[in-house]
């Protein structure tokens, strides 16, 4: 049987602030080195979906804001719960993406030819 693989966008699903499980202290030196490696790539993603508290990560303050910013700056498409963001209180430190909904993020990863969630 032969795999196929689904057309549509590549999209990164970030709902964390930091990357795995167990140990929070590792988990953010990880996603730290997720986000600095996926900013110097090749091959980018078309999307970047951030809830819960991943939302962290686009706004004022995080040690990942460069990288996502030059993801942005390069095409990629960054998408932020706006539900999450008000639940945090941070909605008004937004400093890299758009603020998004429930609708569009359910659309996007539908549509995706690829899903990656670190």
């Amino acid at each position: 049987m032969a795999d196929t693989i689904k057309s549509g966008p590549f999209v990164i699903v970030v709902n964390e602030d930091k990357m795995g499980r167990g140990n929070a202290e590792l988990g953010a030196v990880l996603i730290k080195a997720f986000m600095h490696t996926l900013a110097g790539q090749t091959q980018k993603p078309d999307v970047m979906i951030f809830y819960n508290t991943g939302v962290k990560l686009t706004v004022q303050g995080s040690e990942v804001l460069e990288d996502l910013k030059q993801l942005e700056g390069e095409g990629v498409q960054l998408l932020v719960c706006g539900t999450c963001l008000n639940y945090f209180e941070v909605k008004d430190k937004l400093a890299a993406g758009v603020v998004s909904n429930m609708y569009d993020i359910v659309e996007t990863m539908s549509s995706a030819g690829r899903l990656l969630v670190p």
